[in-house]
Formats: C-alpha cells, structure tokens, sequence
C-alpha cells in the first residue's frame, strides 16, 4: 500500500528521522494559515507547495490546467495561497502517472532548507527495501541524489552501494558507518548520517514495510541531514498488525476498479490490454496472459476469483472486466482444484443475465472439479458463450474474437 510523502514523514518522526518540516493542506487559505505556523515554528520565509499523489517525478510534472509544476517555491507568505491554487485541483502529468496524470486533492507546504551557510547543501539517495534473491533486506545508497535511481544504476552503477543486513541480528552500527563513508562524509555529517540511517532502518522494520525511499537525504549548509521526500510502500500483508497504518489508505489514488474488487474479496490489477482474464490461481493466471499474448492480444487485467469463489464473487469479477471499456472479448479460465467449476459457470450465468446485453465474445475454458456439470451450465444457458478444453483451443477461440 502507498502513502502520501507527508504521511511517510510523520512515521519517519516517530522514529526519530530527521524530516523537513512541514504541513498538508487542502484549499489556498488553509495553505496560506499553515504556512504561518511554519514560519512561527521554524523561522522559514521561503516554503515549498509540493502536490501529494502516489507517483514520483512531480518537481518536473505539469498541471494540465495552469502549466504548474507539482513541486514549486514561494518566496514569501503572499505566494503561498496563489501558487497552492495553481496546484489544487488540478491534474498533475508526470513521467509514472501516464498522460491521464492524477487529481491533486491536497500539498504539503515545507520549509525551505536549501539555505546558505558554511557548505553547499548536498543531496544523497537512501532507500531500505527487500533483496528476494538474497532474502534479506538491503540499504542502497548514492551520492547521486535527487535523480531516478534506475537512471543511476544504468549509467553510473559503481556510485550505487549496496548494504545487506542479515535478519537474525539486524543493522549493526559498523554497518551504517560503512554507508556513510561510502558517501563521503566527514565530520558532523557522517555523525548525522549514521544516526540517520539507524532510525530508517527501526522505522522500515517495525511498519512491516516493503521499501522507504528517501530522494533527496540533504546534508544542509549546516551539515543537518534531513529526508526532503519520502516514498513508503507498506506490506499489505501486514497491515492487520498495524491498524494506525492501514488507516492512511487513500483511496482516491487507486483504480476505482481495483478498490471495488478489494471489496468483493478478488484480487485484481488492471492493465492495459483488450482481452480480460478471469481465473483461479496466480500461476494459471500467469499461464492465460501469455496465452492471451500469444493468440495476438494483450492481457485487460489479472484477477483471481480465490479458491473459496462461489456465484456471487464470479459475479462480482465478471462485472468489473466488463467495465474496462478496453475490454473486447473475455477469457474465463477455470482449473476446479477447491473451486468447482459448476459454481463458476453459474456465476458466469447470472452475471450474463443480470448485466443484459453483452457486446463482447466470452470464451469459457473449465477443467477439473465438476468441470462437466459446469460445461453443461454453460451450454444449457442459451449465451452466446464459447467454449474451449486446451489451452491451445482457448488461445484459437481469443484469436478469432479479436479478428
């Protein structure tokens, strides 16, 4: 699950993280008042309006209405309200979101902490997240903040250091200096470093999360070192442990389809292709996209009824594919291990008959538990479905709805 970056701060303060300060807001006169407060707690006169949307690369997005970018500065307090108008509401394009971009509905407002002093301020990248292959997790560090680590690991790869911590005795202390002196540091700044490191670590553990991301760490003018954004993808899995967390869940960022899925108890991911899947199981979920890939077309979705699914769930899936106006013909593949296959078939009537007229051709591949009483569902049903034994001849039947 992704969250906001000013909902990332507030866990990384309670772990001891140093954060730029900051506040959310969600009209221009609410930015303008928080805005105050920050001057009162902080001293800033300069503040940052950043656009809160789970997607990177908002300093350089646009906002469709008013060509704003999503990361911009104010100068003083009079900005603020303007230049939080510029930004709310409006729909903010960058190179994750795709060209349909996402609506702002809140910014942070920051202080500024790019001020002059003894050093130049200087941005590092820093991320925990797990490493499957070596099953432990991993600190990558970059002197080379501020930029898309994969970019990094593409054309510079030795400024990348890697750091695995073994998960029977966690982070130890010559580990985050080992980080810190591989990113130069001295003095002061290393110090900082090193503490800064250990409390990420404490915070990533005990959300049970699967990535902290922070792009930029900045080592101030004043060899301060402090997370200026923060991206935290949180374990789903784990979320039952951790209700507090569960609770930021913004729903307004996801799929509208994927959310109400969720609620049906399906799992479901939407793509980008023309041809939907309905199956039971990931791996056979895996096996029908590339089946669907290789008759020509090109999978609408992953969605997996589960081996508990029953009429009313099939239901539930078979109309959240045909909600994707993309969707041109339909693949229901069905292998009855725990599931039978005659409770899918009738699912797959009800759900045909409920919606009414169904444009699109529906191919009906079901093997396994009941798979005959469930092929007789299906052809008794009068429905313009199409069956199919082999995979092979479901692939045939999926070629010949999209000719």
């Amino acid at each position: 699950m992704n969250i906001h970056e000013y909902q990332a701060k507030e866990i990384l303060k309670k772990h001891g993280v140093k954060v730029q300060e900051g506040y959310v807001a969600e009209t221009a006169e609410e930015a303008r008042q928080v805005a105050q407060k920050l001057n009162t707690e902080t001293g800033t006169s300069w503040y940052v309006i950043k656009a809160q949307i789970h997607a990177g690369g908002r300093g350089k997005g646009k906002i469709q209405q008013t060509n704003s970018n999503g990361v911009v500065l104010a100068k003083s307090l009079d900005e603020v309200p303007e230049k939080a108008k510029n930004i709310l509401g409006g729909t903010l394009v960058t190179h994750q979101t795709g060209p349909e971009g996402k609506k702002v509905n809140k910014v942070l407002i920051a202080q500024d902490v790019y001020y002059p002093g003894d050093s130049e301020p200087k941005e590092y990248y820093l991320s925990v997240l797990l490493d499957r292959a070596k099953g432990c997790n991993v600190i990558m560090a970059s002197t080379e903040g501020g930029m898309d680590i994969e970019e990094v690991a593409e054309k510079t790869p030795e400024k990348i250091h890697k750091e695995w911590i073994d998960p029977a005795i966690g982070l130890q202390p010559f580990q985050a200096r080992k980080v810190a002196f591989a990113l130069r540091l001295e003095g002061k700044a290393f110090k900082e470093m090193v503490k800064f490191i250990g409390s990420l670590y404490e915070a990533y553990v005990s959300t049970d999360s699967s990535m902290f991301e922070i792009n930029p760490v900045l080592k101030t003018s004043d060899d301060q070192i402090l997370a200026v954004d923060a991206k935290v993808n949180l374990d789903d899995n784990a979320l039952f442990r951790h209700k507090d967390l569960a609770d930021l869940r913004d729903l307004s960022e996801e799929d509208p389809l994927e959310v109400e899925a969720g609620e049906s108890g399906l799992n479901y991911v939407k793509l980008d292709g023309n041809v939907g899947c309905m199956v039971n199981g990931a791996g056979l979920a895996m096996a029908t996209m590339d089946i669907i890939k290789l008759s020509g077309g090109e999978p609408a979705n992953f969605l997996d009824v589960g081996g508990s699914a029953n009429a009313q769930t099939v239901e539930a899936g078979f109309r959240i594919i045909l909600k994707d106006p993309n969707v041109k013909a339909i693949l229901i593949n069905i292998f009855g291990g725990i599931v039978r296959c005659d409770r899918v078939a009738n699912g797959v009537v009800e759900a045909y008959k409920k919606i009414g007229d169904i444009k699109v051709p529906i191919i009906v591949r079901l093997q396994g538990t009941n798979a005959e009483e469930g092929a007789k569902i299906i052809e008794e049903s009068g429905l313009k479905v199409k069956s199919a034994i082999l995979l092979k001849d479901a692939a045939e039947r999926v070629e010949e709805a999209l000719a």
